[in-house]
């Protein structure tokens, strides 16, 4: 698969998440290029970026490879996104656009029918891509940019649940971009510290405290700068 070099650190990122390359795996450079089709200079620097990002690490004698977050560091994960996905939503409903809103509002459309329709499949590529856009209506790079990598992360690290209601879950969606719309930032502030309090018990570690996968994961390659089923 050839891909454009710009992309090669979402291409690895997201194999990482979907466990292609397993936690504590090697990260050969020469490897990574023949898989994405391009040079080793966009692969180092890929790697780079994702060791910045904590999702691989550099070991003596070994080079690259895949870190393995222990159960602490995966939990920091959940409480740090209790912290901040309440701030992007309060940030969202002061500094949303016009655009933002006619995305959130068609997301909320389609999930509340494709709920009613029960397409599992379906909306768990619409709940990451609505989480996407509420972070983009923030207005602020560098907050963007830690809600998708603690996104990310916790796609990596936990496998969760779908709604037992999905119904209601776009409901809480919808009630969600109606704060925004107003630009009520306490009002969504509250409905996302509910909505991820009511989440949380759908989280489960892949792997065990000691370090081994709890559940196997599609070997396949994941398609590249596009919104994916990971919140």
């Amino acid at each position: 698969m050839r891909i454009p070099a710009h992309s090669v650190c979402t291409a690895i990122r997201d194999d990482i998440v979907a466990g292609v390359h397993g936690r504590g795996g090697r990260l050969t450079e020469e490897l990574l290029a023949r898989r994405y089709g391009v040079s080793r200079v966009p692969v180092r620097e890929a790697l780079r970026t994702l060791e910045a990002e904590g999702f691989v690490v550099t070991r003596r004698h070994a080079g690259a490879c895949v870190a393995e977050p222990t159960e602490e560091e995966a939990a920091d994960l959940l409480e740090t996104r209790a912290l901040l996905e309440p701030l992007g939503a309060a940030r969202a409903a002061r500094r949303r656009t016009e655009a933002h809103l006619k995305v959130l509002r068609g997301l909320v459309r389609l999930g509340r029918d494709r709920a009613g329709q029960g397409h599992g499949d379906d909306l768990r590529s619409l709940d990451g891509w609505f989480h996407e856009t509420l972070a983009q209506a923030t207005g602020s790079p560098s907050l963007t940019a830690l809600l998708t990598q603690l996104r990310h992360k916790i796609a990596w690290l936990y496998a969760v649940a779908a709604p037992a209601d999905p119904v209601e879950r776009w409901a809480e969606y919808g009630a969600l971009t109606d704060a925004v719309a107003r630009g009520d930032g306490e009002r969504a502030r509250a409905l996302m510290t509910l909505h991820i309090e009511r989440s949380l018990p759908a989280h489960r570690l892949r792997f065990a405290p000691g370090g081994r996968a709890t559940e196997r994961v599609r070997n396949t390659q994941r398609a590249v700068n596009t919104p994916s089923a990971r919140f």
